[in-house]
């Protein structure tokens, strides 16, 4: 799988933890950086490169994942999922269709980060699941808006 990063300066040693993770289980990963301080800059460029299907899915970080998954939001066609819980992560895909995750450098521990992403990269969403219908709708609702 193609996974974009990005992260602010306060959540650059986490991202770069993911991103080893991430290339231990075999995805190609581009880091979009994290030398700029206005975190829904890198949120929004990651953002854009999956939603124009340039990756696969992307994952932000910054101190709490709330701004970047905030600013990530504002993008047409990403769909970010703010995650700090196993199941959380694994939903993100399942019941959600979250093309991109966001987590706290200073909420979640490493650790749990490494687990949380490798849950969510497992996990493959079925348009054909109770869930269909729901994702379907939030995508109408973001056509409504422009």
């Amino acid at each position: 799988m193609k996974l974009a990063f990005g992260c602010d300066p306060n959540a650059a040693e986490l991202k770069k933890a993911l991103i080893a993770k991430a290339e231990s289980l075999g995805h190609e990963v581009t880091d979009f950086g994290s030398d700029d301080p206005i975190y829904a800059n890198v949120a929004a460029d990651v953002a854009h490169a999956v939603a124009e299907g340039k990756y696969d899915r992307g994952v932000v970080v910054c101190g709490t994942g709330i701004g970047v998954s905030l600013a990530a939001n504002k993008v047409k066609g990403a769909y970010c999922a703010l995650i700090a819980d196993p199941y959380s992560a694994q939903r993100a895909t399942l019941s959600n269709n979250a093309n991109m995750i966001a987590m706290g450098a200073q909420t979640t521990g490493v650790e749990t980060a490494k687990v949380l992403l490798e849950l969510y990269l497992a996990n493959t969403f079925d348009p054909n699941s109770r869930s269909g219908v729901k994702v379907a709708r939030v995508v109408e609702i973001e056509a409504e808006q422009l």
